[in-house]
């Protein structure tokens, strides 16, 4: 058994600890309120420009763009987002097992790395072409726009064929989900599997025309998806990344509080057995001076 001095020593450093797990706790919960209202306001937005510019550039089937072909290098471009610091659970993990043994682990990838954690473990297996975790800290659309406009030119040149966005989607405060979203090229169906009346049909596989020019609205049109899907990405990502730290702090202190338990009943019976000698030994000397 342990002395009573290494129990108290162990029992004060995990009190120390427990005071600083309870205090990124509550920073976390702050920041979490900040960044769900921002989540929960810019979600609808998010999703609705996704769906919708993807539905219209799948109807540009015979518009010759240079952002609407891939391009022949093979290389894959992917913005990921993650945090600059740790103790967040499986947050920044989860989304480098989104890379790394993903439907992408084989590929030529460059990465665009939002977020230290990220950058830090997939430079091992990857190129980081640029690094952007200075701007997941108070992320704004002035960011997203410049991250934007390096991919498309990247992209417009042949340098990469293929953009993709790897963030963790917010769903709510304890559930958080990496998600892997794929930009550009946007990938047509031969036979598109449509529900309703024979308009909707119709409707849906009619090409689509543009005012003014295809090529001057696709100029204006696809640069603006780009930027807002990445935005939204840092938006929700930046909410599960407080929501992970609220919980893996929660969890750590609950931990310290049950070891400083066990502490507290082991240094009691280290206590007693101490004085049960003590007793002992002066029973044990009263009996041979008498």
């Amino acid at each position: 058994m342990a002395s009573m001095r290494d129990i108290k020593r162990r029992k004060g450093s995990i009190q120390s600890t427990q005071q600083i797990t309870k205090a990124m706790k509550l920073v976390s919960t702050v920041k979490l309120q900040r960044a769900k209202l921002n989540a929960e306001k810019s979600d609808d937005y998010f999703h609705c420009m996704y769906e919708t510019v993807n539905s219209i550039l799948q109807r540009t089937k015979n518009l010759d763009h240079k952002y609407l072909k891939a391009g022949t290098s093979g290389k894959k471009a992917v913005i990921v987002i993650t945090s600059n610091r740790g103790l967040a659970g499986g947050y920044n993990s989860n989304i480098v097992k989104l890379i790394t043994r993903g439907e992408l682990a084989d590929e030529e990838l460059a990465i665009y790395a939002v977020g230290k954690k990220g950058k830090e473990a997939l430079q091992r297996q990857y190129e980081i072409k640029t690094d952007y975790s200075d701007m997941i800290e108070e992320p704004v659309y002035a960011d997203a726009m410049a991250i934007s406009k390096e991919v498309l030119e990247a992209f417009a040149n042949g340098e990469i064929s293929e953009i993709y966005l790897a963030y963790t989607a917010f769903k709510n405060t304890v559930v958080h989900i990496p998600t892997l979203l794929k930009l550009l090229p946007v990938e047509v169906s031969g036979e598109e599997d449509v529900k309703g009346s024979e308009d909707a049909e119709i409707e849906d596989k009619a090409l689509m025309n543009f005012e003014p020019e295809d090529e001057e609205a696709l100029n204006l049109l696809i640069p603006k998806y780009i930027t807002s899907l990445i935005y939204g990405g840092m938006i929700e990502a930046v909410a599960s990344e407080n929501g992970a730290r609220m919980q893996a702090m929660d969890s750590a202190t609950s931990n310290a509080e049950e070891m400083i338990d066990k502490l507290t009943l082991l240094y009691n019976r280290a206590r007693q057995g101490s004085i049960t000698q003590e007793l002992t030994e002066i029973i044990a000397g009263a009996n041979a001076i008498s």
